[in-house]
């Protein structure tokens, strides 16, 4: 895959490829911290340790596909947080 604003690749990192079962080739880079990370379920694939999310085994941010996953799921509890701040409104009477 070449470079976008959907993937990202450092093939010079020390740590590249971070997460292994993946092809190199398409490994993105992009969310190297994952941003559902603050989610308590980030639909990922992880282990606590000590109440701290181990994400070594998760490679959702990473395969193909994964940016528009993340993004779809960002999107989703950006909607989430502005319904729960939206002031309740009466219903009017006729």
């Amino acid at each position: 895959m070449k470079p976008s604003h959907r993937f990202f690749q450092n093939v010079q990192c020390e740590y590249f490829p971070c997460h292994q079962g993946l092809d190199p080739a398409e490994f993105n880079c992009l969310f190297c911290f994952c941003p559902l990370y603050f989610l308590p379920d980030c639909g990922g694939h992880f282990i606590l340790r000590s109440g701290i999310k181990d994400c070594t085994t998760c490679t959702r941010p990473h395969r193909p596909g994964g940016y528009d996953e993340i993004i779809a799921r960002l999107r989703q509890e950006a909607d989430r947080a502005r319904a729960a701040q939206a002031p309740a409104t009466t219903p009017q009477r006729p």
